[in-house]
């Protein structure tokens, strides 16, 4: 899998949303090899995007496509300075992975000092997934520099409230602050209405 993950400043919501429902709608039928997309703007109007497909190869042919220029020429002109273009170099899913049946999705940007020990850290999650009803599953995108960006995929904001305040067993709180120990630079981006898109 590829992920291309887009961020910037949006000054209305309104229309870029439209512009994200346009391009899943006329866009994207002609992107070969694309799985899925998911956007949002948070309360302060960040904007992010993660597109995904099943290969680099395929996001390269549609990103040289006429339509895709066409649409960014267009979209482009609703972001408030500068805009973040970031190309995964690998991505790693957990649990069920991107899902449209999110209700919220929370994203997580930062930098990884140890990208292979988070790699076991992720998949030692997966043995406690019963303890997280609420979380569906989600993608982390690795990018150059040991930079990565995260989606991890909800029920509901509020079921994930409710499960996050609750005082996990020693054995996840071990790995979870071995995790935030090897993290810095992180940011949450919280998309409390996410748009979610997917091949028909």
């Amino acid at each position: 899998m590829f992920i291309q993950v887009i961020q910037g400043q949006i000054t209305d919501r309104d229309e870029a949303k439209a512009m994200v429902g346009r391009w899943a709608s006329d866009v994207a039928p002609t992107a070969t090899g694309w799985l899925g997309t998911t956007a949002g703007v948070t309360a302060g109007g960040a904007f992010v995007a993660l597109a995904r497909f099943e290969s680099e190869e395929a996001a390269r042919r549609y990103n040289d496509g006429p339509e895709q220029d066409e649409w960014w020429a267009q979209t482009s002109k609703l972001f408030d300075g500068p805009v973040t273009v970031r190309d995964s170099i690998e991505v790693e899913e957990f649990l069920r992975g991107g899902s449209d049946e999110a209700g919220f999705v929370q994203v997580i940007t930062g930098q990884a000092r140890d990208v292979d020990r988070i790699k076991e850290l992720n998949e030692q999650y997966g043995q406690y997934a019963h303890l997280r009803p609420d979380l569906i599953g989600g993608v982390i995108a690795l990018h150059d520099d040991a930079l990565f960006t995260q989606a991890a995929y909800f029920t509901s904001e509020a079921e994930a409230r409710a499960a996050e305040s609750q005082e996990p067993p020693d054995e996840v709180k071990a790995v979870m602050d071995e995790e935030n120990d090897l993290i810095s630079s992180i940011a949450y981006i919280d998309i409390e209405e996410p748009w979610l898109y997917s091949p028909r």
